[in-house]
């Protein structure tokens, strides 16, 4: 089984404190079309899930462009402040053999944390890592890939 976790490109700051319709920037777009490029390479997905928040379905879009006919999930769980455990065990019950997540620091992280058993380390915008697990569960990751992208 593969899990590809995916952070949303640079993104504008919030207008008004509201931080759920923050476009991506130039930059962002460009981190997020490197990224699917990366994607496209590695991987053939079967579903992807995504947060509801705009920044992260604008990176996805890049994604998608790569792949057709692949289910798009909106996952609640998976916003910036969001428990990594209710992600996980979201995640844990999808029927699919590859699935890419595009979401957002810090759940991201911490999602990797309780997969790996490994320290908490940050993603970079629009970064990648690419896992091995038989199942998803708590300490049974193994990264096989991360990619950057350098704009």
């Amino acid at each position: 089984m593969q899990l590809t976790l995916v952070r949303h490109g640079e993104a504008a700051p919030p207008i008004n404190g509201n931080d759920t319709k923050r476009p991506l920037t130039a930059r962002g777009h460009a981190q997020a079309e490197q990224t699917a490029d990366f994607v496209a390479e590695k991987i053939q997905p079967d579903v992807f899930v995504v947060s509801p928040l705009l920044r992260a379905q604008e990176t996805l879009a890049y994604i998608q462009k790569k792949f057709t006919n692949i289910p798009v999930l909106i996952c609640d769980d998976i916003k910036p402040d969001d428990d990594a455990e209710v992600a996980v065990e979201w995640l844990s019950k999808l029927p699919y053999e590859s699935i890419v997540v595009v979401c957002h620091m810090n759940v991201v992280a911490y999602i990797e944390e309780i997969l790996t058993d490994k320290h908490f380390h940050p993603f970079s915008l629009a970064e990648a890592r690419i896992y091995e697990q038989a199942v998803i569960a708590e300490g049974l990751s193994t990264q096989q890939a991360v990619f950057i992208p350098n704009v």
